[in-house]
């Protein structure tokens, strides 16, 4: 009795203007806060609000859009990346942190939802900055690639731990959620540096910071 050979299935390979939808339609859901869907359950599911006061609320609404904002950045940065990146490995690597990173954007929306608060109006802005910079990363060679995403990552942790430290004891929410991001994001960037990446030369690195800086102060307030 003769067997037949086994038949894989031919994957299809999409056309540029089929990655050009694709990648439109990551902007959009990105920006509008809409068809963005988690990979994971929030890390505050479950847990009561802790807050009472108004003045509480409206700071750590400020912090979590910062949060918010820094994640609508990682989205920019790493779609910027993989379309320059040389390398299909490492083009597979910045999908696969992105998609985490959609956990993260969809969780901050939540928490500031639940305290009746908006995401920042410069998200446009922040956005098409971050991609750009991603695009020139990228564009630099993998080495360096990875080396801007380690480097990114390790001043998100930096701000992230930051406003743990600012966040009322009671608020368990944003607490478990912050705590979850600072785990991620420190993997990111192990997993950037083990893949190859460059150490950054300290002028990029000052420069990154000043960027960070001015990102945070103004989306807390719009």
């Amino acid at each position: 009795m003769s067997t037949l050979p086994l038949v894989r299935p031919r994957t299809r390979q999409l056309s540029l203007f089929d990655r050009l939808v694709g990648e439109v339609d990551t902007v959009v859901k990105t920006l509008t806060n809409k068809g963005l869907v988690a990979s994971r359950p929030s890390p505050a599911s479950g847990h009561s609000e802790g807050l009472t006061s108004d003045s509480e609320k409206r700071h750590v609404a400020g912090l979590m859009r910062v949060n918010h904002a820094g994640e609508v950045c990682a989205q920019a940065l790493y779609q910027g990346q993989a379309l320059t990146a040389k390398l299909p490995e490492v083009r597979e690597e910045m999908r696969d942190a992105a998609q985490e990173e959609v956990d993260h954007l969809v969780w901050c929306k939540e928490r500031l939802d639940q305290l009746d608060s908006h995401t920042s109006i410069l998200n446009p802005l922040w956005y098409g900055l971050s991609f750009g910079l991603g695009a020139l990363a990228g564009a630099a060679g993998d080495k360096w690639s990875l080396g801007f995403v380690a480097a990114t990552e390790e001043r998100v942790c930096r701000h992230l731990k930051d406003h743990l430290k600012q966040l009322p004891e009671s608020d368990r929410r944003s607490r478990l959620i912050l705590q979850t991001m600072i785990e991620d994001e420190q993997r990111h960037g192990e997993t950037a540096l083990e893949a190859g990446g460059a150490e950054l030369p300290k002028p990029i690195k000052n420069a990154m910071s000043a960027v960070a800086t001015a990102m945070t102060k103004s989306s807390y307030y719009l």
